[in-house]
């Protein structure tokens, strides 16, 4: 059975990491490992930490220069076939460990759906929607092989995992595959949901040129255009 590493990166988490803990030793997958990359909490997360060592494998509590650095970190100490990343305020689902059991292909990188606002979120995603929209990071699951090749682009503050994923729907190496599981429970007041990373969205139209080509480019810039448009008009409208 392929060896399973789910990474969590927290900074004060006392309030959800017990609970998230707690959804992946209800899994009935057998072969887990479980990494946290901890940036020196101060409010008892590292005590918790401490306490679970039955599901924790390998932490660390030090400071980072932000998410993905952190992720980076942990991407240096799994030793697992496949790669998870898990947010310490999110929780796995029943249907986590159906979703492992059908892993087969080492160089897919499958997503399924989650939970946000207890609603299914996204589901499958057309070429185009994967590069306007981005796949949900809690929904991937990665072969190991893919950070062999890349890293985590910390210039990305929020969105490094979307430019990851672009990177690697335009590499021959890789294909992206939906499979229909609904396998976590996904907080919608994280930053990825509450803030944009300015940079990926400045940059956003030329990365999905590079790695989507002519056709995705320019039907998100039709879009885009027509959307400024109507804006605009509506602004003269009401002034």
């Amino acid at each position: 059975m392929d060896k399973v590493s789910i990474v969590i990166v927290t900074y004060n988490a006392v309030r959800d990491l017990q609970n998230c803990l707690d959804s992946i030793k209800k899994q009935t997958y057998a072969s887990f490992e479980v990494i946290v990359v901890d940036g020196l909490s101060q409010d008892g997360t590292v005590d918790i930490l401490k306490k679970n060592s039955d599901i924790i494998t390998k932490w660390i509590s030090e400071k980072d220069k932000g998410i993905y650095d952190a992720m980076n970190k942990a991407l240096k100490m799994v030793t697992g076939d496949w790669v998870y990343f898990l947010g310490a305020d999110d929780l796995l689902l029943p249907d986590f460990s159906p979703m492992l059991n059908g892993l087969q292909e080492k160089n897919a990188i499958y997503y399924g759906s989650v939970l946000k606002g207890k609603e299914k979120y996204l589901g499958y995603l057309s070429p185009y929607n994967q590069a306007k929209i981005g796949i949900c990071h809690q929904s991937m699951i990665y072969p190991k092989r893919v950070f062999d090749k890349y890293h985590f682009d910390e210039r990305y503050r929020i969105s490094a995992d979307h430019h990851l994923n672009m990177k690697c729907w335009a590499d021959p190496d890789f294909k992206i595959q939906f499979a229909d599981f609904v396998i976590a429970d996904f907080n919608e007041t994280g930053i990825s949901s509450l803030s944009k990373d300015e940079l990926f969205e400045k940059e956003k139209s030329g990365l999905m040129l590079k790695y989507f080509g002519f056709s995705i480019w320019s039907r998100f810039m039709f879009r885009e255009l027509k959307w400024w448009l109507f804006n605009r008009a509506n602004r003269s409208i009401s002034s």
